[in-house]
């Protein structure tokens, strides 16, 4: 048998005895954000961390769709932010997010990118093209309210009989088909599109032509009692936070 010194052994317990405390009591977190946010949301979370480095965060990131199929399936999630109102309505009827806490994090507009070198002066000029990128609309809210403005302006059939519809797993998806050259054009949100190296802004489509896109949060059954998820919802109504997604190119609540 190997004897050890109580002189090597007493270091080993007073570290363990230091570090104990602050194991037992960090929290962990779960965030479930559209795609759309991605960014924004990751920037808020160093932002958080530095002042509470006792609370881990965990991102999930995905279409607004399948992330409340996911929270519906017993996903771990204390804060579920969407992309529109539908998804959050969804998993409120199931009782799954605390109806007290919904409210509105931000809003955005819908445009419509693709290559400089291509004339495209207003939705009329869709017609002319061979493939354009949208978020799959069941769902993607971006290709919701794409959707609803290609019905509107009478459009979407016609795109549909000539197989010009691209469908996206999410809103960045699209933008990053029209980046590429793989289609002609992409819905996109207003926030999302500075992200797009070889594409432009060519029109914005009336907001008139869709519903209002807004961005709700709200905490979960789950997250609800759960202080670290507290702490990051109350962090989401700061100004620091108003700030950084109005860098970010969404526009606010009201």
């Amino acid at each position: 048998m190997v004897k050890v010194s109580p002189a090597l052994i007493l270091p080993v317990i007073i570290a363990f005895l230091i570090l104990l405390p602050n194991s037992a009591h960090t929290e962990s977190i779960h965030l479930s954000i559209c795609a759309s946010m991605a960014d924004s949301f990751r920037e808020l979370k160093e932002a958080f961390a530095a002042r509470h480095p006792d609370i881990d965060i965990f991102l999930n990131i995905g279409p607004s769709g399948s992330l409340a199929r996911q929270i519906e399936q017993g996903a771990p999630t204390d804060l579920f932010v969407s992309a529109n109102p539908d998804w959050m309505s969804y998993l409120q009827d199931r009782e799954l997010v605390v109806e007290s806490t919904i409210m509105i994090l931000a809003r955005n507009l819908l445009v419509f990118v693709g290559s400089p070198g291509t004339a495209i002066s207003g939705p009329d000029a869709l017609r002319q093209l061979t493939r354009i990128a949208i978020g799959n609309p069941a769902s993607v809210p971006a290709g919701q309210y794409a959707l609803e403005a290609l019905k509107n302006l009478s459009l979407y059939d016609d795109l549909k009989a000539g197989k010009k519809l691209v469908m996206a797993k999410d809103v960045r998806q699209a933008l990053f088909y029209a980046d590429r050259g793989e289609v002609d054009g992409a819905f996109v949100y207003l926030s999302d599109a500075p992200l797009g190296r070889h594409t432009v802004i060519h029109f914005e489509v009336d907001p008139s032509l869709h519903s209002p896109i807004s961005y709700p949060l709200s905490l979960t059954a789950a997250g609800h009692n759960k202080k670290g998820a507290q702490l990051f919802y109350d962090f989401l109504g700061t100004g620091e936070t108003a700030a950084v997604l109005k860098r970010r190119g969404f526009r606010p609540p009201r």
